[in-house]
Order: structure tokens, then sequence, then C-alpha cells
């Protein structure tokens, strides 16, 4: 188990390994655009990951491809429907205030 600490509003969920940033995020009753339903196919839930990086799957081919294609992404981007939790260590997220993947 992970603790996964959403910000802005400051949110911590428990996480179990192979959860999705997404559906932790979700859970958390926090709003994530998520248009594609996890199949990296559109961008919109695309989140910095700004602690904890280690703590998350690597980055696969189809997400490097989505992320690609987005304005604003930086060495924290990742589509919170593709990085799972690894429960090794705290994840500290911060949702964009706009849909960064349109």
């Amino acid at each position: 188990m992970s603790l996964v600490t959403i910000m802005p509003s400051g949110k911590t969920i428990e996480a179990a390994e192979g959860t999705t940033l997404l559906a932790a995020i979700l859970a958390a009753d926090e709003n994530l655009t998520h248009k594609c339903e996890g199949k990296a196919a559109c961008g919109t839930c695309h989140i910095y990951i700004q602690d904890g990086r280690k703590g998350v799957s690597k980055i696969a081919r189809e997400e490097n491809e989505r992320l690609d294609t987005i304005v604003g992404i930086g060495s924290k981007s990742r589509l919170a429907c593709q990085a799972k939790v690894l429960g090794t260590m705290d994840i500290k997220v911060e949702l964009l205030g706009f849909g960064s993947g349109l």
C-alpha cells in the first residue's frame, strides 16, 4: 500500500499495488477528466507527480507517445490512467487546472 496525496486539495488516500493513479484519484472523490476510459488515447488525465515518481510504474511506449502530443508536459508528467502504484513509497500528485490533453 502507498499513500497518494492529491494536490491542490491535499486529500490523501491509500492505494494498493497495481492501482492506477486515475483510480486512486477518483476514489478520493476528486474530479479528473478521463475521456478515453484509461486507454492512453486522449491525454486528458495528464497530471504531475511531484514526489514518489519511483513509486509508480515506468512509462510505456503508448503513454510516452501520447505525452509527446500534449502541450505543457515536463519531467514530472504522467497519464494518471497509465501510472500504476508499485506500493513501495508514498506519492504526491498535482492535478492540473485544465484539460491539457485536448
